[in-house]
């Protein structure tokens, strides 16, 4: 494994939801992103994957924990200070019609983190910086001064990925990037951000629902329910073996293009769906598991090293 690039200790979030009520977004959550992978953090709506994701670029600050980048403590550094590991991280937004500012051109909206950070010199050189990363996604240079209301979904996006490596970022936070996009598109954007990874050796926190996207471009994949990771392992060993429940019936649950197969028995979850306001004690996953006995009720399960992989689960530690 390649050395440690991001290291979260124990992230705690909540937010309030009135009535003295918290939403508990992130419980205890710690993981690790190596230097040039791809991560996949998948889950169900709600579960916490872009809370987590914002964590550990610092956008916004946890309750409790720590977020280490190549062994510095991010969480309490100084705004000063944590300047140079903000070029380091960036991230492309979901929407890519609200994440560009449409009073913008092209050019204004992709020279603006290095305007920040002072890379270019002059205005020509700053041109030139921005030509080269449109071509890069595969934006044509004579767009240079459109706004963003005059390109497709598609194209928006690829303006905001040219913003995101700006910097050339060690880390970027893909927050569900396609789900937005027409299916065609999506394929194209998937594509490009694995190309950009290679030549450029970046690392991918990639979020999304969608378990066939996160198998196309992860090398790992982290499974969240609830504010709690369940799974995490090698990509091929968690589709192919699911050891976590949840894990099992999130795959169960995508559609076969086999129509030969689409009439097998499918096991469904049935009982009680938690709030996030009121978690259960114990298992999160415990109102909803089959397979749960008296201990998930009351001992909540430890992540713990099973088969190769990050397991939270009592029936297999």
């Amino acid at each position: 494994m390649s050395d440690i690039l991001l290291e979260a200790r124990n992230l705690v979030k909540e937010f309030p939801a009135g009535n003295g009520k918290k939403i508990h977004a992130v419980s205890d959550v710690s993981l690790k992103i190596y230097e040039g992978e791809a991560l996949g953090l998948v889950g169900e709506s709600g579960c916490g994957k872009s809370t987590l994701g914002r964590l550990l670029l610092r956008l916004i600050s946890p309750a409790k924990g720590e977020v280490y980048v190549r062994g510095e403590c991010i969480s309490s550094m100084h705004e000063k200070d944590f300047k140079k590991y903000r070029r380091q991280m960036q991230i492309i937004f979901q929407d890519p019609y609200a994440s560009l500012d449409p009073r913008m051109t092209v050019r204004e909206i992709i020279a603006e983190p290095l305007r920040t950070y002072h890379v270019c010199g002059s205005k020509k050189e700053m041109t030139e910086k921005v030509l080269e990363l449109m071509s890069d996604v595969g934006v044509p240079g004579e767009f240079l001064y459109r706004y963003p209301h005059q390109f497709s979904g598609g194209q928006r996006q690829r303006i905001g990925i040219a913003r995101a490596i700006a910097m050339d970022p060690a880390l970027v936070v893909c927050d569900e990037p396609v789900s937005a996009l027409d299916v065609s598109v999506q394929n194209q954007i998937l594509n490009l951000l694995k190309k950009l990874q290679k030549e450029r050796g970046l690392a991918y926190l990639f979020i999304s629902h969608d378990l066939s996207v996160i198998r196309h471009i992860s090398d790992r994949v982290c499974v969240m329910f609830l504010g709690k990771i369940c799974e995490m392992g090698p990509v091929k060993e968690i589709y192919e073996n699911p050891l976590h429940p949840y894990t099992k019936f999130l795959l169960d649950a995508i559609p076969l293009p086999d129509p030969h197969r689409r009439d097998r028995p499918v096991e469904l979850l049935t009982g009680e769906i938690p709030s996030p306001s009121d978690p259960p004690g114990g298992c999160r996953f415990h109102t909803r598991c089959p397979y749960a006995v008296k201990r998930c009720e009351t001992e909540e399960p430890v992540l713990k090293e099973t088969q190769g992989r990050e397991v939270a689960c009592h029936l297999r530690n």
